[in-house]
């Protein structure tokens, strides 16, 4: 993805280029700015200037600053939704009746490569925390509308694969698994404390398959 710095080389503030898309660069710095100061902390005229792009231009394109922030979070929610839904497509065809493990890896693994794909995807998740801070009935549509059906298609497949705990369990549980990965995504610091600086020894993926033996044995608890 081109940075402001290099489009700033080629053409002058508000002037598109023909070889870029202006939204996806006004969307890249608009990740960045909500992620590191959150909704209210950011302001459009910031991230113009981060994307080397008139004030007029960014409001041109996506509106209010509400509407640019449903945007960041829409377009790379998004992406995690669909990819979920092909993991759990993928998983089925491949086993029928999968096992626990499986369905929870496919569920997060999408998010574990976001956050490790580059500043942005990290900005993304770092994002993700912060909407628990925003106005409630803001986070939750956004929420809803994202990852819902997603969601719930796993529900669905953990209790198959779980029959004797009641739907209710395992949609609770879920819960938890949604916060649980978040914290882990958002603070590996404290980890680092508490493991007295051992944690170097966990590469990302390691770190990942310790996370779905911790909440795979959650899932089976007897209820």
């Amino acid at each position: 993805m081109a940075t402001a710095s290099k489009l700033s080389q080629n053409r002058k503030p508000g002037r598109p280029s023909k070889s870029e898309d202006l939204r996806d660069v006004i969307l890249d710095q608009a990740e960045l700015a909500f992620a590191e100061f959150g909704f209210e902390g950011a302001s459009l005229r910031d991230i113009a200037g981060r994307a080397n792009v008139n004030q007029a231009l960014t409001r041109y394109y996506f509106g209010s600053k509400a509407d640019l922030f449903d945007a960041c979070f829409l377009r790379r929610g998004g992406f995690l939704a669909g990819h979920r839904h092909v993991n759990l497509d993928r998983l089925l065809e491949k086993t029928p009746n999968p096992e626990v493990e499986d369905i929870l890896l496919a569920y997060l693994k999408p998010q574990w490569d976001m956050k490790y794909s580059g500043p942005n995807g990290a900005a993304f998740v770092a994002l993700q925390a912060r909407l628990h801070a925003e106005p409630e009935e803001h986070a939750l549509r956004l929420r809803r509308e994202v990852y819902d059906a997603s969601v719930k298609r796993y529900i669905s497949a953990l209790c198959d694969a779980l029959p004797h705990i009641p739907r209710d369990v395992i949609s609770t549980r879920m819960a938890f698994l949604v916060g649980t990965y978040l914290f882990m995504l958002n603070d590996l610091g404290r980890l680092d404390d508490l493991t007295d600086g051992h944690l170097n020894g966990f590469g990302k993926e390691d770190m990942l398959h310790q996370l779905v033996t911790f909440l795979s044995a959650g899932m089976r608890a007897a209820p």
